[in-house]
């Protein structure tokens, strides 16, 4: 995050996990916005642009990262044995 409290990707993880906010929930950083609110509505149909105008404290540029994130996981957990 910047000195002034915005996500600037050079810098950050999009993603805070902080005690202090949202008790640990994973939020995009410098919100309080939990990730999963993005990932409850794609599973919706509904767009990006639809979740950045419910959410305008969050940035394009920190929902790109956080599902870029997510793509490069995807294939180690199909890759682990089921439970």
């Amino acid at each position: 995050m910047g000195a002034d409290g915005t996500y600037n990707s050079v810098m950050a993880s999009p993603i805070q996990i902080d005690p202090e906010v949202m008790h640990g929930v994973p939020c995009f950083a410098g919100t309080r916005v939990p990730v999963k609110a993005l990932f409850d509505l794609l599973a919706r149909a509904r767009t990006i642009d639809y979740f950045l105008l419910q959410f305008p404290t969050v940035k394009r540029e920190q929902v790109v990262d956080v599902l870029a994130m997510a793509g490069e996981r995807l294939p180690v957990l199909a890759s682990e044995p089921a439970a």
